[in-house]
C-alpha cells in the first residue's frame, strides 16, 4: 500500500536553476540573493523591512535580543507551540510565563494574557499556530503597550482583517513578526527564518546583531574602491542565511498565491467530508481570518469512543500518515523543572486538551487526486470502528 506522507516537498527545475545560479556566482552566504529575498518577502507580506536569518528559532531569539529582553525579565507566551517558542525566552535569560489558548484559533487567549502581565513583563510572544491567525487585535489591546512579537513561523500567506481591509500576517501588527522556512512550511529554504518590522532602527539593529555586529558588511568591503577595516561593535551572534537558501525560496515566493489556492481547495474538500464524520470534526475558521492551511488540524468529536492513538493507528493501517496535536512545552521533559517557568492565571487546561484531541492530516501542494481520495477513504472507514 502506498503511504500518503504528512508533507512532501514540491521543488522543481526553477529551484534547481536558482541554486545552480548561486553556485556559479561564487557568493554563497549573506549576499545578493539574501538581499533580493528580503525585498521580495517584505513586498509579499506588506512589511517595510525584512531581515533574513538562519532559522525561525534564531528569528525569535534575535527579536528578543533586539528588544533588550534579558535576565530578570518575564516574557508572556503560550505553552501550546513548538518548543522553540519557549526555548528562545530561556536562551536570552528571561523567564517564560505560559498562558492558555483559545480552542478555535489555537492562539493566545487575550483575557489570559491581560491577567498574566506584571511589572516584570518585557515582551509578549503570540503564536499564529499552524498558520491560523490568533486574535491579534485582542492581544495587542490586552498588551497595554508591552512589545508584542508575532511567532508567525507557520503563517506565510495567512491574513487578518485589519481596520476594514485584509492584511498579511507579517505586516507586522506587533513590533516584530518571525517566520520559519523549515521543510514543513508553505515556503521552505531547507531551514531559515525571517523577521519583519515597521521600525527602521529596529530592523537595522537586527541586521547588525545577526552577523557578529560587524560595522562594515562583507558586500560593502568587497565592492569598495578603498581599503576599509571592519570593527565588531558589541558581542553579537551568527544568524546569517546563505544565498543558497534564499535562492531556493525565491521561486516559491513567486508561486505563493497558487500554493495558497491549492492548499485551500484541499482543505475545503477535507472539511466537506469531515462534516459527516462520526469521529473527526473539521476546523472552523472564524470571520476576520484567512488561513494558509499550513496544516489541517482535525479534532476528535466530543463523545467519540476512539482515542487519539487509536484513530492515528487506524489511519496508518490504511496508509495515511498523521500527527497528534501541537505539543505543550510544559508537558515536555525539558520543562519538568517548574522553577524555570511560570504558569499564567487559569492554568493550561485548553492547551492540554488540544494536544490530545487534535490530529493533523496530510495536506501539501502537489498532493495528487489519488492521495486525497486515500486520506478521505481512511477517514470514512473510521466510522465503521467508532
Amino acid at each position: 500500500m502506498t503511504r500518503v506522507p504528512l508533507v512532501r516537498l514540491t521543488l522543481g527545475d526553477a529551484e534547481v536553476e536558482a541554486v545552480a545560479r548561486v553556485i556559479r556566482s561564487g557568493w554563497i552566504i549573506q549576499g545578493p540573493e539574501v538581499a533580493a529575498f528580503e525585498a521580495e518577502f517584505a513586498q509579499a507580506v506588506g512589511a517595510p523591512h525584512a531581515v533574513a536569518v538562519s532559522s525561525g528559532t534564531g528569528a525569535l531569539e534575535l527579536a528578543l535580543r533586539a528588544l533588550g529582553v534579558g535576565r530578570g525579565d518575564e516574557v508572556v507566551t503560550v505553552s501550546h507551540s513548538f518548543i522553540a517558542t519557549v526555548n528562545c525566552v530561556v536562551a536570552v535569560g528571561a523567564r517564560p510565563v505560559m498562558v492558555d489558548v483559545e480552542r478555535d484559533t489555537l492562539g493566545m487567549d487575550p483575557s489570559r494574557l491581560a491577567a498574566a502581565l506584571t511589572p516584570k513583563t518585557r515582551a509578549i510572544i503570540a503564536v499564529h499556530q499552524l498558520g491560523i491567525p490568533c486574535d491579534l487585535a485582542g492581544i495587542l489591546e490586552a498588551a497595554r503597550g508591552v512589545a508584542v512579537i508575532e511567532d508567525a513561523a507557520c503563517a506565510v500567506g495567512s491574513e487578518v482583517e485589519w481596520r476594514g481591509r485584509w492584511e498579511r500576517i507579517g505586516k507586522p501588527h506587533g513590533r516584530i513578526a518571525c517566520f520559519s522556512f523549515h521543510p514543513r512550511k508553505v515556503v521552505t529554504t531547507g531551514d531559515g527564518g525571517m523577521l519583519t518590522a515597521a521600525d527602521a532602527a529596529l530592523a537595522g539593529r537586527m541586521r547588525l546583531l545577526r552577523q557578529h555586529a560587524i560595522s562594515v558588511p562583507a558586500a560593502e568591503r568587497t565592492d569598495a574602491d578603498a581599503i576599509r577595516f571592519e570593527s565588531h561593535l558589541e558581542p553579537a551572534f551568527n544568524y546569517r542565511m546563505t544565498d543558497l537558501q534564499a535562492a531556493l525560496a525565491r521561486p516559491q515566493l513567486t508561486r505563493l498565491q497558487g500554493i495558497l489556492a491549492e492548499r485551500s481547495a484541499i482543505a475545503a474538500r477535507y472539511s466537506e467530508a469531515l462534516s459527516s464524520s462520526a469521529v473527526l470534526e473539521p476546523p472552523r475558521p472564524r470571520p476576520g481570518a484567512r488561513w494558509n492551511w499550513q496544516s489541517y488540524a482535525a479534532r476528535l468529536r466530543p463523545g467519540c469512543r476512539l482515542g487519539q492513538t487509536a484513530v492515528m493507528q487506524a489511519l496508518l493501517e490504511r496508509g495515511v500518515a498523521s500527527r497528534r496535536g501541537v505539543s505543550n512545552a510544559h508537558q515536555e521533559p525539558a520543562y519538568a523543572d517548574t522553577s524555570r517557568w511560570s504558569c499564567g492565571p487559569g492554568g493550561l487546561a485548553v492547551s492540554e486538551e488540544l494536544r490530545d484531541t487534535t490530529i493533523l492530516l496530510p495536506l501539501f501542494q502537489g498532493m495528487t487526486e489519488a492521495e486525497q481520495r486515500q486520506v478521505l477513504d481512511a477517514v470514512r472507514a473510521l466510522d465503521a470502528v467508532s
